[in-house]
């Protein structure tokens, strides 16, 4: 992934005003993230934690994950990358763009919570025991699965 600034960031959010994205939490240390070992960026942010934040290339989505209450603490799979981290997984939701969304319309998925991935994949961090399933795919296949996969929810947001 390239490096993005935080403007660029701000400038490509399609499922929410430009004055929300003016005013939600981008990471202050983007210069210290991994680029070069990463297929999109996510975070969720620290002040309001049933909201998270997803950058695939040139597009921005919100997203809003359940309350710590309504999350089972259970291991489960992410839909994008096949990890059961011990950090666990949550549904994260996102309003779809335009007018869909305006209705009320939003599409959701199974992320790792901390956003991982492309590191799971790469064996860049230990998602913990049977956290990876074994898998007889090299690892570009695996990385060229999650970018489908990003793309395919990213397309349902934006359609």
């Amino acid at each position: 992934m390239k490096p993005l600034t935080e403007q660029e960031i701000r400038a490509a959010f399609v499922n929410c005003s430009k004055g929300e994205a003016k005013r939600l939490y981008v990471p202050r240390e983007l210069p210290k993230e991994p680029w070069e070992d990463l297929d999109y960026l996510g975070w969720r942010d620290p002040r309001a934690p049933n909201r998270a934040y997803l950058v695939v290339d040139d597009t921005a989505l919100t997203l809003r994950v359940p309350s710590a209450g309504a999350e089972r603490m259970r291991r489960s799979m992410c839909s994008m990358c096949s990890t059961s981290p011990l950090g666990g997984v949550s549904l994260m939701v996102a309003p779809r763009a335009g007018q869909a969304g305006k209705r009320g319309d939003s599409v959701g998925s199974y992320f790792c919570n901390d956003f991982g991935c492309s590191l799971y994949l790469r064996g860049l961090r230990d998602p913990g025991p049977g956290g990876r399933l074994p898998e007889t795919i090299s690892t570009d296949s695996k990385v060229e699965r999650l970018v489908a996969n990003l793309t395919a929810f990213v397309g349902r947001v934006t359609a």
